[in-house]
Formats: structure tokens, sequence, C-alpha cells
């Protein structure tokens, strides 16, 4: 993600080759692992939101190494005031109502075309895995009777998690930028535009160590290289 937010189940209805996106399924949404907050609240995406996502993002679906079809994309809107948009695996993307109202389509795109990255490289399925592996382990060290078997996840979690999750956020900006230049863009600008626009916008320009994201000027730095 680009910046951090729940994620939700979502569900859209395909009309032609086009996307008509609609949300569905809200209850039972899974809270933030960060924090436990629950999600915000969903809204349903009119015409003109539907059709200004359609226009954008198609065609970074369309220059994916793996390309995903557009009757498997799903996208829901959430209403948060904040300036983001996630990847949830399997063709389900997320934004909120603060990324429609204050980014520019150049700025969506750029939003977009991270988001898209995400999903081409695999990153969540890889979480997952990871996150999954870990549980077992720590179920069977602590059936083993091994001390400190239950804060294997945490350690995990700071160890390999989260560096992981750094060095996905530098691979997604670059291939992201790599998409958007696909389509007949210049994506290291657009896309360092657009992290420039984010720092500026909701001050996310902090890294360190048990930051999952690394700082903002890194990123722009390393998609500028």
């Amino acid at each position: 993600m680009l910046l951090t937010h729940p994620f939700c189940s979502w569900r859209s209805v395909v009309s032609g080759f086009g996307l008509a996106l609609v949300l569905v399924g809200l209850p039972g949404s899974p809270a933030s692992a960060a924090g436990q907050q629950p999600a915000p609240e969903g809204r349903h995406l009119d015409p003109q939101q539907a059709e200004r996502l359609k226009s954008v993002m198609t065609p970074l679906l369309q220059k994916m190494n793996h390309p995903i079809q557009l009757d498997q994309v799903r996208i829901g809107l959430m209403d948060d005031s904040h300036i983001n948009a996630a990847n949830a695996g399997g063709g389900e993307f997320y934004v909120t109502t603060g990324l429609l109202q204050k980014a520019n389509d150049e700025q969506l795109a750029g939003v977009l075309a991270h988001e898209v990255a995400h999903a081409d490289l695999g990153h969540v399925s890889k979480l997952q895995t990871m996150g999954t592996g870990m549980n077992i382990a720590s179920i069977l060290l602590d059936v083993l009777g091994v001390p400190g078997a239950r804060l294997l996840p945490m350690a995990g979690e700071l160890l390999v998690a989260r560096p992981y999750e750094r060095d996905a956020e530098y691979a997604a900006d670059r291939h992201g930028a790599e998409l958007l230049q696909r389509t007949g863009r210049d994506g290291k600008r657009i896309m360092a535009a657009t992290l420039t626009w984010l720092m500026q916008a909701e001050g996310v320009g902090a890294g360190g160590f048990f930051a999952t994201h690394p700082a903002t000027d890194d990123r722009i730095e390393r998609v500028q290289a």
C-alpha cells in the first residue's frame, strides 16, 4: 500500500469491456493488522467515479507482466478522508473518497500504478504465506514446549515481514513507474511527483526500523535513479 489502512473484500459488476464498479460485502471486513481498528465505512461508486477509475486503471492492468482479466477486478470505495488506496490480492483493490476528491488524474494514476504493481509482483500473497508459516511454526514450537514460542509471530513481523514490506514498497514504486511508462507516459516523473504530493498532503515522510513503509524521500530518490 501507499499508506496503511485495513483491507476489505469487494466484488464488481462487469459491463462489456469496461468495469462497472459496485461495492458490496462490507459486513465482517477484517480489521487492520497494525491497529485492529475497524475499516472505514464503504460507499457505492457513482457513475462518474467508476468511469474515472476505469479510464485510469484499465491501461495499467493491460500492461501488467501477469495481466488480470477485467472481469476479475474488484474495486471498492471507502468513506475515508485520507488519501489512500490498497491492493488486497486476487484482483481486489480499494480507494478512499479522500483520494478521489484530492488527486488529479495524474496523481490518481501514480497511486493506482503503485497498487497494480503490488498485484503484478504478488506481494500480498507472499506476505500471507510468510504470516501463515510463522504462525504454524509458533504452534509447533509451543506444543513442543519451546520457551518463547508464542513470541515468534511478533519477532517474525519485526525481523522478516516488515523489512520485506519496505522492500516491496520500493519494488512497487519502481514497477509502477514501469507500468506507467508502458502506457506511454513519463513513469518516473509521475511516480516521483505522486510520492512528493503524498508526503506534502499527508505528512508521511518519516521512515525508521519499525515503519512498514520506507522514508518517502528515499522512495523518491530510488524512483528517480
